[in-house]
């Protein structure tokens, strides 16, 4: 049975899509993965992308791909985890709390771990990984960034989907992946950047993935960015259980709301939420390639 906190289900889709980035092991209690893949496909969303942020969770990712057909997975450490494990900073990103500092050596093996689950074939990502300096103080920026440079290499070496975090680092992201030299597929995880970032972005052939904040009332600029992003670069998510859209802010989200942002989206850029769903549809399994 759903958790009785979850807002209720949407009209469903015409044309089926995909949620290109949730976190199904942090819906609420009560809420299954059985049940929120039934609630998902009942509206029209019959794929899923789970999200990995740390070792654990990759692990959990993983293994949910496995053992169900329309789940993919991605796996990473998240920004805000690289410092945690470097320098112990109960602020970072795990399902584990604070713990003592683990140094270098400790990421080197967590990201081992994640090279290792990268060569799964229901793996089809890495990420969400680049950089966030609304969490992590100047003092965790090496480490993100050791990380993040580490990531790149990873999804490039095994051909997999480079998804990106990207919160208040939009320069240092895109610099990096410069310097780096980006994998053939990036997607921009619940894109936070105005209209102008959408631009470069899009010129460099990136994906840029819209979630529920588009909807926020003090979001303009997502919406800006959201009507000169290319068609065939458009991607919907949800990152549940966070970002949930109007009006159901402030309730627990799920991959079944995505027809809530997504038709939003299509409102937005005065097109038929038939096009907007195939074109998406198409362009999430181009970029995770299922």
């Amino acid at each position: 049975m759903a958790a009785p906190d979850l807002p209720p289900l949407p009209e469903p889709l015409t044309v089926p899509v995909a949620d290109a980035h949730t976190h199904l092991d942090m819906l609420p209690g009560g809420t299954g993965v059985a049940d929120a893949l039934a609630r998902a496909a009942s509206v029209g969303v019959t794929t899923v992308i789970q999200v990995g942020c740390d070792v654990a969770g990759s692990r959990w990712a993983a293994e949910t791909a496995a053992a169900h057909e329309n789940v993919w997975a991605t796996v990473a450490l998240h920004p805000n985890e690289a410092p945690r494990i470097v320098l112990g900073d109960p602020d970072g990103w795990s399902r584990q709390g604070a713990r003592e500092p683990g140094g270098e050596a400790a990421l080197d093996a967590a990201l081992a771990e994640i090279d290792a689950l990268a060569a799964l074939p229901h793996v089809r990502g890495v990420g969400e990984t680049g950089l966030d300096f609304f969490r992590t103080g100047p003092e965790g920026v090496a480490a993100q960034e050791r990380s993040f440079r580490a990531h790149i290499d990873i999804a490039k070496r095994h051909g997999k989907a480079l998804v990106i975090h990207d919160r208040e680092a939009h320069d240092d992201v895109l610099r990096v992946l410069a310097e780096e030299g980006a994998p053939e597929t990036v997607v921009f995880h619940c894109f936070s950047g105005d209209a102008a970032m959408a631009k470069v972005c899009a010129e460099a052939g990136y994906y840029l993935s819209f979630a529920g904040n588009v909807t926020f009332k003090n979001a303009q600029p997502l919406r800006d960015a959201l009507l000169v992003a290319p068609l065939e670069r458009i991607l919907v998510e949800t990152d549940a259980p966070f970002l949930t859209p109007v009006p159901y802010r402030g309730r627990p989200n799920a991959p079944s709301l995505v027809p809530v942002t997504l038709r939003a989206m299509a409102s937005y850029r005065g097109i038929d939420e038939d096009a907007l769903a195939t074109a998406v549809a198409a362009n999430t399994a181009r970029a995770f390639g299922y």
